[in-house]
């Protein structure tokens, strides 16, 4: 791989005047968190702050997914809910996370990330930033041919800074020597909700008219999980 992070940048004056804004509030966090540490769900199901990282990407996809693939990749199966009401409360949260992420981010708005976007000298994958940005990763693979399919090299560029915060890819050369660089890191962490929201437009504004966002294209149940010659990464 040879692209490469972009150079930090300054936030403009609309990013400076409108800080980032939570998804959900505490108390709806604390319940998924509650429930995701629970022992109704499998072990390998992804915990609250990957589980964010994973509905923000969805959020940011450039194609439609629906439900039950997500929830599968999300839970690695079916939870022990207590009740049908339970599922429709735990399923309604996961889907007003991503559905507040879409509308913020429609208006040009930043997602607040729930920890403090600060690595300290630390490895990315032993932070919260690394289990959110693996998050995110898992939330691509879920389909992601639709992330490659229209212009790869750019599609690229844009997600190789959750890549390399992810730890997922780090026995990839290219990645390994980035991720030497500890001021790139640290620079790219505090960038993280203006880099979610270069990618949503990405994906969403063309060159022809900059001030409408794309629609988002549908996508069937049974559509190609990964991109030729991409290997998917397993989750940690």
């Amino acid at each position: 791989m040879s692209q490469r992070p972009a150079s930090p940048r300054p936030s403009d004056d609309a990013s400076a005047a409108a800080p980032p804004e939570p998804l959900l509030d505490d108390d709806a966090l604390e319940r998924l968190d509650d429930f995701l540490d629970s022992g109704r769900v499998d072990e390998d199901a992804l915990d609250l702050i990957s589980t964010h990282g994973f509905m923000v990407a969805l959020a940011v996809a450039p194609s439609h997914i629906p439900d039950d693939p997500w929830q599968a990749e999300l839970f690695q199966g079916e939870p022990d809910y207590a009740d049908r009401a339970e599922r429709d409360e735990i399923t309604g949260l996961l889907a007003a996370l991503r559905d507040n992420a879409v509308a913020l981010l429609e208006q040009g708005g930043l997602v607040e990330l729930p920890f403090e976007l600060r690595l300290d000298g630390l490895p990315p994958e032993e932070t919260p930033i690394g289990d959110w940005c693996a998050g995110f990763m898992e939330g691509v693979f879920v389909d992601e041919s639709a992330w490659f399919a229209e212009d790869e090299e750019a599609a690229a560029t844009l997600l190789l800074p959750f890549m390399l915060l992810s730890g997922l890819f780090d026995d990839e050369p290219d990645i390994a020597e980035l991720a030497g660089d500890t001021e790139r890191l640290e620079a790219l962490t505090a960038q993280l909700p203006e880099l979610v929201l270069d990618l949503y437009l990405h994906y969403r504004v063309t060159p022809e008219n900059t001030g409408k966002p794309k629609p988002r294209p549908k996508k069937s149940a049974g559509g190609a999980k990964g991109k030729g010659g991409k290997a998917k990464k397993p989750r940690r």
